[in-house]
């Protein structure tokens, strides 16, 4: 054998072992740059998880430790705990009627601010403007003086002789304050559609104003299904977002869930089982049993998307 032949392998084993040198140096470097992502999501992502669904077994309070008890915590939610259903039966009326609400309010603006006349611009950041500040304390703070007995609804209807109402502390009325509040803050899905309704091409409408089509014929024929893509996303993040409601109802009802926990929304119930009770076991695992439900509603309306939502490739559009 030649010493040209003994010399090829170490050729290509020394061009190898460079490649696999040059490989970490970039990996290092990648991780380098991404290290303080990962340092955060490890520290206040990943490892409170972790530790959530440990605890989610135990009955760990802060005050007396934790033992290890299996699957009691959820047995006494489902079973004995009649707070934690009413804080179910008050999330989901809530999500019922304010996510379609919210969404149907930033639709309609968004289709009055699709235009290029003079002031647009001015109107959509008003518009905007509730849902920067919408879940601040100091916007739940002017939604409760709003509705208080001697506030400014109560105001108007005085005008008309109307008696006064106290909309936070009735049973029948207290929760449809805080659907209000979720309907005004339409900011971030007005843009969303607003976004969604410039990428639609003008040559459509166009076109079907020659063969006749009137304007709810166009918005049934054109407008809607162009805009399911953007319906789709708005419904996950709304729909999230309703589940994990708590800034407004913590804050207009100062944290009671009052009158008869008909405001006492889930997110609000963990808060005072974790922060008031210190029962961070149970709390645990009322926010695991939370996750799984966004999580399976999330996972419907992804499967059943197919049937709905549109696009451009899509045959019949």
């Amino acid at each position: 054998m030649t010493d040209s032949a003994l010399r090829l392998p170490r050729r290509g084993s020394r061009k190898r072992k460079e490649g696999r040198s040059r490989w970490g140096e970039n990996n290092l470097a990648g991780y380098l740059f991404i290290s303080p992502w990962l340092i955060a999501f490890f520290a206040f992502a990943f490892i409170p998880m972790v530790l959530s669904f440990a605890l989610a077994f135990t009955d760990y309070h802060i005050l007396r430790g934790w033992n290890f008890i299996g699957l009691d915590n959820f047995q006494r939610m489902f079973y004995n705990d009649v707070r934690y259903w009413r804080s179910v039966s008050a999330t989901v009326k809530y999500v019922v009627f304010a996510v379609p609400l919210r969404l149907v309010f930033a639709l309609g603006v968004a289709m009055l601010l699709n235009t290029n006349r003079r002031g647009v611009a001015f109107y959509r950041a008003a518009f905007y403007a509730p849902s920067v500040v919408g879940a601040s304390v100091a916007v739940a703070v002017m939604w409760r003086e709003v509705f208080n007995r001697e506030g400014l609804v109560n105001a108007i209807l005085g005008q008309f002789g109307q008696p006064s109402i106290w909309w936070l502390g009735h049973p029948d009325y207290a929760i449809w304050t805080l659907i209000l509040l979720a309907a005004w803050q339409f900011g971030s899905p007005m843009l969303i559609f607003l976004a969604g309704l410039k990428q639609i091409p003008e040559q459509l409408y166009e076109s079907a104003s020659i063969d006749g089509a009137n304007g709810i014929q166009k918005f049934v024929r054109i407008t809607l299904p162009l805009l399911t893509p953007v319906i789709f996303f708005n419904l996950i993040m709304q729909l999230i977002a309703g589940f994990m409601t708590f800034t407004q109802a913590f804050i207009i009802t100062n944290g009671s869930g009052r009158p008869l926990d008909t405001t006492l929304f889930y997110a609000l119930y963990v808060y005072k089982r974790g922060f008031e009770t210190y029962e961070m076991g149970y709390a645990s695992a009322m926010a695991w049993v939370m996750l799984a439900v966004i999580a399976l509603l999330t996972a419907i309306v992804f499967r059943t998307s197919s049937h709905w939502v549109y696009y451009e490739t899509d045959e019949g559009i």
